[in-house]
């Protein structure tokens, strides 16, 4: 029986070595072309840009292009493995942005750990982009080059393992503590992991409404406690308590948020919890504990994780397309707090809205049909009404082009 592994080597290699090509866009058949393409007519639009930078948008390919950068140092479940190893995952999500949509997007990836030198070389690099996607990047150095490089740049700079992950486990936590009657004011959270996605998912709920007394927070060492005199972003989240353990502050914990990794969390610790616990296992591809071990001792339990082959995948894509399509359409310079929450709400919204919404069906499906037309005009809505995006786009005009495009990318 061929094994997956294999059976993705040979997808890699088949054709084209890779999976992504560029494509010529205008015409270039004849000598009248070529010299349009080229020189000496591309000197006009040089010309132009030169004298107005913004220009770049209308000549050139820079507002639908998005730059995947790395470095290889937090890839998937696979670790530090380097920028090289890394570049089938960064062409990976080149394909995700072209097919969900229609943004064209280059890999790369840079050989560099230092963060000051990362950053200037992503800064660097950002006239080719119209937005920047930091991709893979371990914490906490992440932290820092994503905000250094968005105080230095005027367009979208997205940490996509920090914010992609914290805007779809909104969106599916909004839905689940709803329909288990519960107030997000005032359920107590359990999250086991304090890296990059961890911390961004619980300032996110915290934005929604969570209360940051109510969430406890484990590392590989326990829960975060203000006798262990922590520093940096793992400080914030310090609680003042006797419990040193995750099975112990999981006792009456309404949710459990697990980015950590397989195995930390066990059948007991499910028990501990209230009647229909939410309960995200979203380490990848081993969840902190199975599905099927989950429901053994809580059939009523909602639960989420990051596998494809279980309902309720909390997966990413389901959210930077259409941030970046948003921002890139309305000429955003960031993507701020407003356009994450909306992306929030339209998924929450977009799921409830779905015959199949139930305990197992908290978020949209991957390839629902109606996400680039339904999601996309909520966030740049937001853009507008936030101050962050130089342009105005009527929301239903927009969303019926994005119908089209949609169609397209089919």
């Amino acid at each position: 029986m061929t094994t997956i592994e294999q059976k993705a080597l040979a997808y890699h290699r088949a054709g084209s070595a890779g999976k992504i090509a560029i494509e010529i866009t205008k015409s270039v058949s004849t000598q009248e072309d070529l010299a349009l393409a080229y020189s000496p007519g591309v000197a006009a639009p040089c010309v132009e840009i030169k004298r107005e930078p913004a220009k770049a948008y209308e000549y050139t390919a820079k507002g639908n292009l998005v730059g995947v950068i790395t470095n290889g140092s937090a890839v998937l479940g696979l670790g530090n493995i380097g920028a090289l190893a890394g570049k089938p995952v960064m062409e990976g999500k080149v394909v995700l942005f072209k097919k969900f949509a229609g943004i064209d997007a280059f890999d790369i990836e840079i050989d560099e750990s230092d963060p000051d030198k990362l950053v200037d070389i992503i800064a660097a690099l950002h006239p080719t982009f119209g937005g920047i996607n930091l991709e893979d990047i371990k914490a906490p150095e992440c932290f820092y080059i994503e905000r250094k490089l968005r105080e230095r740049l005027s367009i979208p700079v997205f940490h996509d393992d920090q914010h992609g992950t914290a805007i779809v486990v909104g969106s599916g936590m909004l839905n689940a503590i709803e329909m288990t009657g519960r107030d997000i004011a005032t359920v107590k959270i359990v999250c086991s992991g304090a890296g990059a996605a961890a911390m961004a998912c619980l300032e996110l709920l915290v934005d929604l409404g969570a209360q940051r007394k109510n969430i406890y927070v484990c590392d590989s060492k326990g829960v975060l406690t203000t006798a262990r005199n922590l520093d940096g972003e793992k400080a914030a989240w310090a609680q003042d308590t006797v419990a040193t353990t995750l099975s112990e502050v999981m006792e009456g914990a309404d949710v459990f948020l697990g980015v950590s990794g397989p195995g930390v969390l066990s059948q007991m610790d499910i028990q501990r919890m209230k009647a229909q616990p939410i309960v995200f296992t979203l380490a990848n591809p081993e969840p902190e504990l199975r599905p099927e071990l989950v429901r053994e001792v809580a059939p009523d339990a909602i639960i989420a994780t990051g596998r494809s082959d279980y309902p309720n995948q909390i997966n990413n894509a389901l959210c930077f397309p259409y941030l970046f399509r948003a921002a890139l359409d309305s000429g955003a310079v960031t993507i701020n707090q407003e356009m994450k929450r909306a992306c929030v709400v339209a998924l929450a919204d977009m799921a409830r809205s779905d015959v199949r919404f139930s305990k197992d069906y908290i978020v949209p499906g991957l390839l629902d049909p109606r996400l680039l037309s339904g999601v996309t005009p909520k966030i740049a809505t937001a853009a507008w009404r936030s101050g962050v995006a130089r342009k105005q786009l009527v929301e239903l005009e927009y969303a019926d082009d994005l119908k089209d495009l949609a169609e397209s990318l089919l």
